[in-house]
């Protein structure tokens, strides 16, 4: 009953598109002096603020064709719903230079009835930047972000494509009620901090039909989201789902709410995760309600990954657990190969555990040198129903089950390379 509920409002969403498709104002750039040698951000601009005034449906069209742009930002509210039709491509700067922390190259904000759409392409350049500008450990703020939503309400995103950002494809920043359909990342397997889409404090976001090709997280979920569900996705090369890191702030607002189904994750670093920071520097948090089914693996290093101990520049006292509280967590219907023998880690807070973690019908195969597929607990015992492959563990608090030293030297590599990549 409620797919069923989710799938009638995603076509409420896009019957309400195409009625404002059918009765709108249109406001081309080419008629606001936009030309392929030169910057569009003035056309784009006036264009806009036109489009924006109308009291009717309006529609801003840019044209197949490229255009080169610098920045620029859509400001809302508009007086009437508001469309943006992308059938060319907009191309940013080559370099990076002139943006500050957390800035994007194009952005959208305060803006309630959004239709973004079209076969077109966001571009950002990033290859020049990859790996030339920060460390691979370091987290390069003031490299641009291809598309930043900040405050959107009510709005469908559906057909475009972001390519080669130069940091996160897609920003999505105190949003409600927003869905993201049939949309396409690209980037290559070493742009790091290139994550898909990356979701703060938002409500009732949906993620649906899309393919997410990139160096980093396909999506990142950090504090404060609530009600995000994520469906049909495709995902890799990359390095998965992640909910996290929690626990690096302080008064980080809890995440309630996250449902993965339906995806598949071909080739990624990891699978699903969920991470939190440890030590004496980490923040209190929660998370509830986190809920991964019916995915397919395909040759991914970590399928099923709890995280309480992540330590990405290996500087942390583990022996100060974190202090985020997870429940309500379930990972169920999974299936496929993993490369690597520890095909499930649970590595739960020695202080809150993780509060009914259920698994059910996981069915994961290893073939390779490190010993027999494993699953791993640690501060936590599952709740088993149906099939379980490996076998689930059944670990007392604090404690692991005894591997043999293959399987154990396999273990600390896994967790090694998946802590040095880059942290959120």
């Amino acid at each position: 009953m409620g797919l069923k509920l989710e799938n009638a409002t995603i076509s409420l969403l896009v019957l309400f598109a195409l009625a404002v498709t059918a009765h709108s104002a249109n406001f081309d750039i080419s008629k606001y002096g936009a030309k392929s040698n030169g910057d569009v951000a003035q056309a784009l601009t006036k264009a806009w603020q036109a489009a924006c005034a109308s009291t009717i449906p309006s529609k801003v069209v840019v044209p197949r064709g490229i255009w080169k742009l610098s920045r620029v930002t859509f400001f809302g509210p508009c007086k009437a719903p508001i469309q943006f039709q992308l059938q060319g491509t907009l191309q940013a700067p080559s370099s990076a230079n002139g943006f500050k922390d957390g800035d994007g190259w194009v952005t959208f904000e305060r803006i309630d009835r959004l239709t973004l759409f079209g076969a077109g392409v966001f571009d950002g350049q990033g290859k020049t930047t990859y790996g030339k500008h920060c460390d691979r450990l370091k987290y390069c703020s003031k490299l641009p972000i291809n598309v930043r939503f900040n405050f959107i309400t009510n709005s469908v995103i559906r057909g475009v494509t972001t390519q080669d950002s130069k940091q996160f494809h897609i920003m999505v920043l105190s949003n409600n009620n927003v869905t993201f359909e049939k949309i396409r990342v690209i980037a290559p397997e070493d742009s790091y901090n290139t994550d898909g889409f990356h979701l703060g404090r938002s409500t009732k976001i949906r993620i649906v039909d899309s393919i997410i090709q990139t160096g980093d997280d396909c999506i990142s979920i950090g504090d404060g989201n609530k009600d995000i569900r994520i469906d049909r996705i495709t995902c890799g090369p990359g390095h998965g789902i992640s909910i996290g890191s929690l626990g690096r702030y302080k008064n980080e607002s809890p995440v309630e709410g996250v449902y993965v189904t339906n995806s598949i994750f071909k080739r990624t670093s990891n699978g699903v995760r969920i991470k939190t920071f440890a030590g004496s520097s980490a923040y209190a948090g929660a998370a509830s309600d986190l809920h991964f089914c019916d995915l397919i693996m395909y040759d991914v290093n970590n399928p099923i990954l709890v995280d309480q101990e992540y330590c990405p520049w290996g500087q942390c006292n583990l022996d100060i657990a974190s202090k985020v509280k997870l429940s309500k967590i379930s990972f169920k219907n999974i299936r496929g190969t993993s490369t690597s023998a520890l095909a499930v880690n649970l590595v739960c807070s020695a202080i809150h555990g993780c509060k009914g973690l259920e698994m059910g019908n996981i069915d994961l195969k290893y073939q390779g040198p490190d010993g027999k597929i494993a699953c791993e607990c640690k501060n936590v015992k599952p709740i088993v129903t149906g099939k379980m492959y490996p076998p689930a563990c059944n670990a007392k608090p604090g404690t692991t089950p005894a591997p043999d030293r293959a399987y154990q030297m396999a273990k600390h590599k896994v967790l090694n390379e998946a802590k040095s990549k880059k942290v959120h």
